[in-house]
């Protein structure tokens, strides 16, 4: 009550204050003519890095990164294994998948064979090639093979299987192929669940061996290690059916967390016109620019003519008023269409992913999300939308997203500065309030800009 009163009497018509359930965010700059003064939520409830935090080093050379999953999001592991310079092993129960990442390019080599996908991985570490194979397979058949060889073949783990719907396709238990495994889940569902819970149990015991070995293993934010618990597995978690202390970290947890608290995140560009665009802090930036001069030659471009690249609250306003002058001048040959992923900064809550390293109380609640949604709305984003469930199940997110149309006009200028701003500062004010450090000092920084 003191905060609010405080805010209260010190605001200007040019601020709105920020109400998050329990307590104030914050006084943010706002636009006179068209925002509300306070807006209120209130009851809302929801590889580079790695081997920084593991290996103190950004060289990646000759490690081994096991992990599964060829899919529409999972794919990208491959593409990233290869970029960094690693030796990435990712299975794949489909065929069908396996050969269409393959065809793309996302994956280089394609193996159906245990014994040769150990022989290849130990020549591809003795020679430090850099390399992202395919395995058509069950993982937990890879990671048991792994863990009954003498020596630790690797040393980056994950799971990109789709956890967060494990029964209805989502996982797919060792116990049985692909084609018997469609037809268990159509016709007896029970079954079904229960050999997943067996094959996931299996799963962890094979982990766990390569873990206490030294293997460095991380939750994807894909609900896999809540689905092992839901199995029985010994995962922790165990104070409590909503706990998110696992023996095992998300990857928000013990890596993106404290890139997400410098206001680093996945920032979005769309040419319309369908033509090609050309392609702590310090270490982010050096991450963009080895993705942008490397980005043109790994053939990411699935669909549309988009780009992604990590950045933060001025970084996206510079890039963004940059394109719109662009527009303007002619440069460009049609607007572009500025967005981001809803795994960012301040766009998506889920104690289990991307607030799984606020550790104020509030990892449950959905106010930043939210909020970002709402203020988007009337700092400029041309649409925004709000959503359940995404990546992780319905009832564990609340995630949400923008669309900002940039035709050159000086409109749109304004729009980038206020509507940027907010997008970003939003989320790491509210990690800023959980004490952590790297939000603190970010916020910091915004303030005296």
């Amino acid at each position: 009550f003191l905060f609010v009163m405080n805010y209260l009497s010190i605001m200007t018509d040019e601020q709105v204050l920020i109400m998050y359930s329990g307590h104030p965010l914050g006084l943010f700059p706002t636009r006179v003519d068209r925002s509300p003064l306070v807006v209120i939520t209130n009851g809302l409830i929801t590889i580079t890095n790695a081997a920084r935090k593991k290996f103190g080093t950004n060289d990646l050379r000759g490690k081994i990164f096991v992990s599964s999953g060829l899919g529409g999001m999972s794919g990208a592991q491959p593409k990233a294994c290869q970029l960094l310079g690693c030796i990435g092993v990712i299975a794949e129960v489909s065929e069908e998948a396996a050969k269409k990442r393959y065809d793309q390019g996302w994956c280089q080599e394609l193996i159906y064979d245990l014994n040769q996908l150990i022989a290849r991985i130990r020549e591809c570490r003795e020679k430090k090639l850099a390399t992202s194979i395919g395995f058509v397979g069950n993982v937990v058949d890879v990671w048991e093979h792994l863990a009954n060889e003498k020596e630790t073949l690797v040393d980056l783990g994950s799971d990109q299987t789709s956890c967060h719907d494990p029964y209805q396709g989502g996982y797919y238990p060792v116990q049985l192929s692909y084609d018997e495994a469609q037809q268990c889940m159509k016709n007896d569902s029970t079954k079904f669940k229960e050999l997943v819970h067996e094959s996931i149990k299996r799963q962890i015991a094979a982990i766990d061996k390569l873990y206490e070995r030294g293997m460095y293993f991380f939750d994807y934010g894909n609900a896999f290690l809540l689905t092992a618990k839901h199995a029985g597995a010994p995962v922790g978690g165990d104070d409590g059916d909503r706990s998110i202390r696992f023996k095992y970290p998300s990857y928000v947890q013990d890596i993106m967390g404290d890139i997400f608290s410098l206001g680093f995140g996945p920032f979005r560009w769309v040419c319309t016109s369908g033509l090609a665009t050309p392609n702590n802090v310090l270490e982010q930036y050096n991450n963009n620019l080895k993705w942008i001069q490397e980005a043109e030659n790994a053939k990411l471009v699935v669909g549309s003519q988009a780009r992604i690249l990590d950045s933060d609250q001025m970084g996206r306003i510079n890039i963004g008023l940059a394109f719109n002058q662009a527009v303007r001048t002619g440069r460009l040959k049609g607007p572009i269409i500025l967005s981001r992923d809803h795994h960012d900064v301040s766009g998506m809550d889920s104690p289990f992913r991307e607030t799984a390293n606020i550790e104020d109380g509030s990892a449950f609640c959905a106010d930043m999300s939210v909020q970002n949604a709402i203020g988007d709305s009337f700092r400029g984003a041309t649409w925004v939308a709000l959503h359940n469930g995404g990546g992780i199940g319905w009832g564990e997110v609340m995630n949400g997203g923008f669309g900002m149309f940039l035709d050159g006009s000086i409109k749109a200028d304004d729009n980038i500065r206020h509507m940027l701003y907010w997008d970003v500062i939003n989320g790491v004010s509210r990690r800023s309030w959980s004490d952590n450090r790297n939000a603190r000092q970010t916020v910091e920084r915004a303030m005296a800009n």
